[in-house]
């Protein structure tokens, strides 16, 4: 297996170490928790395993990132094959920093991949039905797995910081109360790699913005400490894995069925992709999640 660095529990959290995989040449990652769940399959991808090459070598997931596109197509059948799946079983979401969250049924089989996509601005995907695999994709922001085991619904989100005020987390764990009867107790969760809070510089105008969201009115008391800490120079260091496990807590979900990984992003640039290591130089990882 490729040698990763791996990130300390933090403030707040205890990381949960997740497991390199290897099937057909491909690497990638899964979580010890949900991988014991019987009723669904997930991977978090690696660079390593695919056909691009130059900045996207070479499981690069990414469409719309200048890469060729018959690369990103084969690299879609390695990932299918891992997850036993065909392409046209794959729903991808369209990411821009939204919370938009739509409820993913039979007819959206392939969009994205074997088929264009029927929609547009969509951060989250959920759905109840069993062969469809849940598609989200990162080179730095977060990407949250839902899972309940009880009525058997998934759900998959992307949240980066602006996804995070907007508390995109609380809004997917919602719509499936919303939509399926989901008791928020019974729901397990993941925050897989993404870039950590050593390597997360952001500016004052972003801390504003988590000020407002995690105020000690709406989460019950001051978690300033735990989200991010100011440098000498005026910028500050977030830490988005613990301002996403926040939203789930606050969203109902039991502390001991939240995973957060030990993987940063930034760090590993040889085996993952990232936005800040790379200067944008990069193609996309992603986060699939199917029920069985």
């Amino acid at each position: 297996m490729f040698p990763i660095k791996r990130k300390e529990a933090g403030s707040g959290f205890s990381n949960t170490r997740m497991i390199q995989k290897q099937k057909n040449g491909v690497e990638y990652l899964v979580f010890p928790g949900l991988d014991k769940i019987s009723c669904i399959r997930h991977l978090f991808s690696t660079r390593l395993g695919g056909v691009s090459e130059g900045i996207y070598e070479s499981m690069n997931l990414s469409f719309t990132r200048g890469d060729e596109e018959a690369r990103v197509t084969e690299n879609f059948k390695r990932i299918a094959g891992v997850m036993g799946a065909g392409p046209e079983q794959f729903v991808l979401s369209h990411q821009t920093h939204t919370d938009n969250i739509r409820i993913v049924t039979g007819k959206d089989r392939g969009c994205g991949l074997t088929k264009p996509l029927s929609y547009e601005n969509v951060d989250g995907l959920i759905t109840k039905e069993k062969g469809l695999v849940l598609s989200t994709f990162y080179a730095d922001c977060v990407p949250v797995y839902l899972v309940d085991p009880v009525k058997e619904v998934i759900g998959l989100c992307h949240s980066g910081w602006k996804g995070t005020v907007l508390e995109i987390g609380v809004k997917t764990v919602g719509k499936m109360q919303e939509a399926f009867g989901c008791s928020p107790e019974d729901i397990h969760a993941a925050i897989a790699p993404s870039i950590c809070q050593d390597c997360y510089e952001v500016s004052g105008d972003v801390i504003e913005e988590i000020r407002r969201t995690f105020s000690t009115e709406r989460y019950g008391r001051d978690h300033t400490a735990e989200l991010f800490y100011e440098k000498p120079d005026g910028k500050y260091q977030l830490n988005l894995w613990r301002a996403c496990e926040l939203t789930l807590l606050k969203a109902g979900l039991l502390t001991e069925h939240i995973e957060v990984t030990d993987i940063c992003t930034c760090c590993n640039p040889d085996y993952l992709f990232s936005h800040r290591a790379s200067m944008g130089k990069r193609g996309n990882l992603g986060a699939f999640l199917m029920l069985l």
